[in-house]
């Protein structure tokens, strides 16, 4: 594996990203609603303005976990399967270039592009909590945009997979929107449908490590159990134990979620 040439492929394909005004979009979607959410987030209780440092992290946390799996999976969906269908795959696989150095090129790449996207989108919210907070408020924040980022990073891998596996891209985007619903929406009422249905007799010591499962739950309890006010305003230490209520456990988790899909991804396009 040479890493001059993944780099190489990673900075066309963020050139693309750039070059078609896709990672200012996205900047711009970032903005707009992190700054509406963080600043007048408390307007149905006669507030506007930043509250706290707990309520603004809190609000848009809700806000990365509907919207950066959307277009992280948006992004990479095509990655792969896009060039197979434009006839360009067969192309590239001729150059002097393994599967494994196109796809983690392309990845990296697509990575480049949205860890951009999101920090420029975050960029001018961390500046009005400096001004009102200074640095200790900035720095939970800072930990905050950076979590976001893994979360988009794992959500790309899994669109990467998708892409793989995927024939068409009409089936590819359908797969990917179908894990956006999944990981997003019906993930979370499965669990606790499961633990009604059973009047919490079966899973209840195992919710959860069930959640573990889910890439945005992840996300969820690294930024909950990093601000203590934000513990009990989720309610989440009588259901994440002690054992779990680590932030550097669950980063290690996400890290999971951001390399197993890509093993994945190459075992299937290398067969």
């Amino acid at each position: 594996m040479i890493f001059s040439q993944i780099l190489t492929l990673a900075a066309k394909e963020f050139r693309d990203r750039m070059r078609n005004r896709w990672v200012l979009a996205v900047a711009l979607v970032f903005t707009v609603f992190s700054l509406v959410i963080a600043y007048f987030g408390a307007a149905q209780q006669g507030q506007i303005g930043l509250r706290s440092l707990e309520f603004t992290i809190a609000s848009l946390v809700s806000l990365v976990i509907y919207l950066i799996p959307l277009i992280a999976l948006l992004l990479g969906f095509d990655a792969i399967v896009g060039e197979r269908e434009r006839g360009s795959l067969d192309l590239l696989l001729a150059l002097p270039i393994s599967r494994l150095e196109l796809l983690l090129g392309k990845y990296l790449g697509l990575a480049a592009a949205l860890t951009l996207s999101t920090l420029a989108g975050f960029a001018l919210v961390a500046l009005l909590l400096y001004r009102q907070f200074g640095w200790p408020g900035l720095l939970p924040y800072g930990g905050f945009m950076f979590s976001s980022v893994l979360l988009g990073l794992s959500f790309l891998s899994l669109a990467v997979l998708v892409s793989v596996l995927a024939r068409e891209r009409t089936r590819a985007s359908g797969m990917a929107i179908a894990l956006w619903f999944f990981f997003v929406l019906v993930f979370d009422m499965l669990l606790l449908g499961g633990l009604v249905a059973t009047g919490g007799r079966y899973g209840g010591d195992a919710f959860a490590y069930l959640l573990l499962l889910n890439p945005a739950d992840v996300f969820r309890i690294l930024n909950v159990f990093s601000l203590d006010d934000l513990r009990s305003l989720y309610g989440l230490d009588s259901i994440v134990p002690p054992a779990l209520a680590k932030p550097w456990l669950m980063m290690l988790v996400m890290l999971g979620w951001i390399v197993a899909p890509l093993i994945l991804a190459r075992w299937r396009f290398r067969a």
